[in-house]
């Protein structure tokens, strides 16, 4: 009974799952409740200068791209990011605007190459899942032909019991971290946001 228990909350929790692409079917492995964005545009989060003439030379600038390192980190508070940005634009009063440009340039690069490396994992973990939910549907089909049978193998019984069990909470498991990582890319619109919205700031 525990068994088919965890196996029934386990395929619930598969339905649950992918409820959310059946929405949008040009991403069917997308997981998540919110709407897939593949790639924050530049012109929600940047309002100030031209970043053309900068492209990819932030990286070329030791200073700014250990800044843009340290920034981009989710283990970097927010509000010390903030501070931070603040400290270097501040260091640079000759060339203010060309510094500003190229860490947010930085920025922009680099948190949006963390922001597909996070979906492409949600995606491929959402696979995964649907793979599980439909193992474990087949061996709560073939555990139930057992315990029915005539005469009953109590040791494949329990064998594939223990089996389901364990099945079950893995799955259960990677669907709890599921639900916490998809919050991971609204997150990273919110950084890049609030650093654009400071760099620009301290330009004016």
């Amino acid at each position: 009974m525990t068994v088919r228990i965890l196996a029934m909350s386990a395929l619930m929790l598969a339905a649950a799952s992918t409820a959310a692409h059946a929405a949008d079917p040009r991403y069917p492995d997308w997981p998540c409740t919110q709407a897939k964005v593949p790639e924050i545009s530049l012109a929600a989060v940047w309002a100030g200068p031209s970043l053309e003439d900068v492209q990819n030379k932030w990286k070329d600038d030791a200073k700014v791209s250990a800044l843009v390192a340290k920034l981009s980190a989710r283990k970097t508070p927010l509000d010390e990011a903030e501070k931070l940005v603040k400290e270097f634009l501040a260091g640079s009063a000759a060339d203010k605007t060309a510094h500003a440009k190229l860490l947010f340039a930085g920025l922009f690069d680099t948190l949006n190459a963390q922001r597909s490396q996070v979906m492409g994992g949600l995606e491929r973990v959402s696979r995964k899942q649907r793979e599980a939910a439909d193992k474990i549907r087949e061996e709560s089909v073939q555990l139930q032909a057992l315990q029915g049978a005539t005469p009953r193998d109590e040791a494949k019984v329990e064998a594939l019991s223990n089996e389901l069990i364990w099945k079950t909470r893995i799955f259960e498991d990677r669907y709890k971290v599921v639900r916490f990582v998809c919050e991971v890319p609204t997150m990273i619109d919110q950084r890049l946001f609030a650093l654009g919205r400071v760099i620009q700031q301290e330009m004016e």
